[in-house]
């Protein structure tokens, strides 16, 4: 079988070997596991493979990312593969390509971030303080943590690996756990990596600021409401973090690592991030694969709901729109995982879910802030239930290109309404087929799969 096949059955162990790059990790069988991990410069390096599959074309560079928005309904598919058009249509195979990559990448990216939990506190290296172990592993932990939650929140119950995997058949046979404990994992991982880092800004690198910026979404997706609150407040009452003005100054003109952003992930032209070939139209370099739909280019060009938000897209030679937050040439563009307005509208959707007259006057502050951002007037809404429909279209917007529409409607229930979708099992996409054919005890697959 193919190595791209042992998902969660595989491990891929960490070369020692220093390098510029972000390190490709080697299989086991090229080097002994006990020299992956062995110093303080070789931790480093694993940290960085890391790092490196987060950032991988299957993770947040194009695969996982286009699940978020190709299922939602801002996006339209221009290519020939019917596969993507299988999330456009909410009626995706167990063959899904793309969703077989995102898996594959999400688990790679775990096994990675799990021999670093596991090796690192027993490297014995004078050199090595406490606060830079210390460091190493909380960053590992964060990622892991970000995985587990991306895991729920697209497949719902799913297998928990938290040991190095040696061989092939390690993790044969464990089956998925209920979605319950995989949100549970995410939450343990972050739990340990917060007081592992130290509370410093660092848009490139997990610090417990990022822990807390992830914190409040996940309470948010939990319906926690007053934590969600709480740790979103502890982002945006910081003076490292604002909304920069306009909307575009976060993106345009090349800039990278703004006071927009809380975590996003850097790309160069030796690590290009080739997300920005699939929006760009072939007169830039692109394949223009995937373009605002028509509703879309209406809603973001409507002065008084796009607003100066209309940056998002533009109009190649021949009049067809395409979408322009990647752009760049090399395509070294970023990937925001999380920017400081989507702590806002956490903080927004919290306050009126609470629901009291203060949460209410609080929601819509949060609301407007971005929406001045975006050159809008402050909202209408007053009731409860205008200020939710208010901040769920705010967040269509804002995010239109990021991964937050499918996810947004699904964890509000409010996917099968808006997105026309009859049957709720496709809510949750399924295990790929060919996992369950390396180990069956991934059945039952989701229902309606």
């Amino acid at each position: 079988m193919k190595i791209q096949s042992y998902i969660i059955l595989f491990v891929l162990s960490l070369s020692a070997a220093s390098c510029q790059k972000y390190l490709d990790v080697e299989p086991r069988a090229s080097i002994s596991d006990e020299q992956t991990i062995f110093d303080k410069a070789s931790a480093q390096t694993a940290l960085n493979g890391v790092y490196s599959q987060l950032a991988s074309g299957g993770y947040y560079s194009t695969t996982f990312q286009s699940i978020g928005y190709l299922s939602g309904d801002n996006i339209q598919w221009t290519g020939s593969q019917s596969q993507v058009q299988e999330l456009i249509n909410h009626n995706v195979s167990t063959g899904n390509a793309t969703i077989s990559g995102a898996w594959t990448a999400i688990y790679y990216t775990i096994s990675r971030a799990n021999h670093i939990i596991d090796k690192v506190p027993g490297v014995q290296d004078a050199s090595f303080a406490d606060a830079d172990k210390n460091k190493i592993l909380g960053e590992a932990y964060f990622i892991r943590a970000l995985s587990y939650f991306d895991l729920a929140r697209t497949w719902g119950a799913a297998p928990i690996i938290t040991k190095p995997t040696n061989s092939p058949a390690d993790n044969v046979g464990i089956g998925r756990r209920p979605v319950a404990e995989v949100y549970a994992q995410a939450l343990n991982d972050l739990n340990a990596a917060e007081p592992l880092l130290t509370e410093t800004t660092d848009r490139y690198r997990a610090t417990r600021k990022t822990v807390w910026a992830l914190k409040a979404r996940f309470y948010l997706y939990q319906k926690d409401w007053a934590k969600a609150e709480e740790y979103a407040t502890k982002l945006i009452g910081d003076n490292n973090y604002a909304l920069v003005k306009p909307y575009s100054a976060f993106f345009a003109n090349n800039v990278r690592g703004t006071q927009e952003s809380v975590f996003e992930i850097f790309y160069s032209a030796n690590e290009l991030n080739n997300h920005r070939n699939q929006w760009q139209p072939q007169t830039n370099g692109g394949t223009r694969q995937w373009a605002p739909n028509d509703a879309f280019v209406a809603l973001v060009n409507k002065p008084d709901s796009g607003g100066n938000r209309n940056v998002l897209v533009a109009q190649d030679n021949q009049g067809r729109w395409y979408g322009n937050l990647y752009y760049r040439t090399p395509a070294a563009d970023p990937s925001f995982v999380i920017r400081i307005a989507e702590l806002y509208l956490i903080r927004a959707e919290a306050r009126a879910q609470l629901g009291s007259a203060n949460d209410l006057i609080g929601a819509r502050a949060d609301l407007n802030a971005v929406r001045d951002r975006a050159g809008l007037a402050a909202t209408t809404s007053t009731t409860q239930a205008a200020l939710l429909l208010s901040i769920e279209q705010e967040r269509r917007i804002e995010f239109a290109l990021e991964p937050h529409r499918w996810f947004d409607l699904v964890r509000t229930g409010r996917a099968q309404a808006v997105l026309k979708i009859a049957d709720p099992n496709k809510l949750l996409l399924p295990v790929p087929q060919e996992q369950i054919q390396i180990d069956p005890s991934l059945l039952p697959n989701n229902p309606g799969y």
